[in-house]
């Protein structure tokens, strides 16, 4: 539905000019919902607009439903259903005019016009708010408006710009229930395509089939959820929480330690001592909950809950971490940063 290749985009000439997308390269499958990931400024927006034929890639070339977004700018058009950011749209309507001016330019009229805004308007639930003017709307309606335009032709391809923001909570898991009937979920026969660049990670889980990250106008990776979440220093950690013994003062025996002398155990991040008072339920006393992260990503479970046990600790509660998308993301859009900020070697080998 979309291929990518090796797109860039350059701003300027000559020694000023800013490289803000370098040579992307990707393709998106019918069924398959993209979360695009990165920092501000890492050239999220000047991909989408690429690929939707709004901006002209510098070099490489974007293809949709077949259609190459040089050579047949409108066709692509056609094909695509476009949110971009802050969903810009015109203040002095009303949603149901705007709906209607979209139909009209997307060449519906009559019955069929009427019949495709009446279903985006209830998809989207911006029935009560069809006859204000838009610039009077909060920023949740104006978005929820701004998805009704990109939805209204049934394209094949969905590109959306930050499609949540400005939504409350319960918005947000009706947009994410559209997102995911759009898509298909994996449907490579009626499913569509879409795109959604995102900040908010929680919603990459919530929706996306797969997620890229991208900083400085280049992809560092490109997987599913589950095999993002696989590359934190997380995935397989185990958190646990123990009754820890007493030393002979009567005081809690900090057992962090303790738990760092596991074979497989990378870290031990201890989140401290709390005492559980005796109106709680359960016993009374100290608790002590540590976070043990493994070497390589290798299972600890077993082994974290066999040495408690042989300890003769009592486990409270013991948990495994699949892994934090929060994690990887900031590792990997930082890991350039601290290498451009690391000092230099001189000649002489002093730093």
């Amino acid at each position: 539905m979309i291929s990518i290749r090796n797109i860039s985009k350059r701003y300027g000439a000559g020694s000023g000019s800013i490289l803000a997308v370098d040579g992307v390269s990707l393709e998106v499958n019918a069924g398959e919902v993209l979360g695009f990931l990165g920092p501000n400024g890492a050239g999220k927006s000047t991909t989408m607009k690429m690929v939707t034929g709004f901006l002209t890639p510098t070099s490489g070339s974007a293809v949709v439903c077949g259609r190459d977004v040089v050579d047949d700018p409108v066709g692509v058009k056609s094909v695509i259903g476009y949110l971009p950011e802050g969903a810009p749209n015109y203040p002095d309507m009303t949603p149901s005019a705007f709906l209607d001016f979209i139909g009209r330019i997307r060449g519906f009229s009559g019955a069929e016009k009427k019949r495709r805004i009446e279903a985006v308007v209830e998809r989207v639930h911006i029935g009560g708010v069809m006859k204000q003017p838009i610039e009077t709307l909060s920023k949740g309606f104006k978005r929820r408006v701004g998805l009704a335009q990109a939805m209204l032709h049934e394209p094949p391809v969905l590109i959306l710009d930050e499609p949540t923001d400005g939504l409350d909570p319960n918005q947000k898991h009706e947009v994410r229930n559209v997102i995911r009937e759009l898509a298909g979920r994996g449907d490579v026969h009626s499913g569509r395509a879409v795109v959604l660049s995102t900040h908010i990670l929680e919603e990459v889980e919530a929706v996306c089939t797969r997620a890229v990250i991208i900083a400085k106008g280049k992809v560092l990776v490109d997987g599913t959820p589950a095999q993002l979440r696989a590359m934190s220093k997380y995935h397989n950690a185990v958190t646990i929480t123990v009754i820890p013994p007493l030393s002979a003062a009567g005081e809690p025996v900090n057992v962090a330690k303790d738990f760092a002398a596991i074979t497989w155990v990378a870290d031990v991040e201890d989140q401290g001592v709390r005492h559980v008072p005796v109106s709680a339920a359960g016993p009374a006393g100290p608790r002590q909950t540590c976070t043990l992260v493994p070497k390589g990503g290798r299972p600890l479970l077993a082994d974290v809950a066999s040495f408690a046990k042989g300890k003769g600790w009592t486990i409270e509660t013991i948990a495994v971490d699949g892994g934090r998308l929060d994690d990887v993301f900031r590792e990997m859009t930082t890991r350039d940063l601290a290498r451009e900020s690391r000092p230099k070697a001189t000649a002489g080998g002093a730093a």
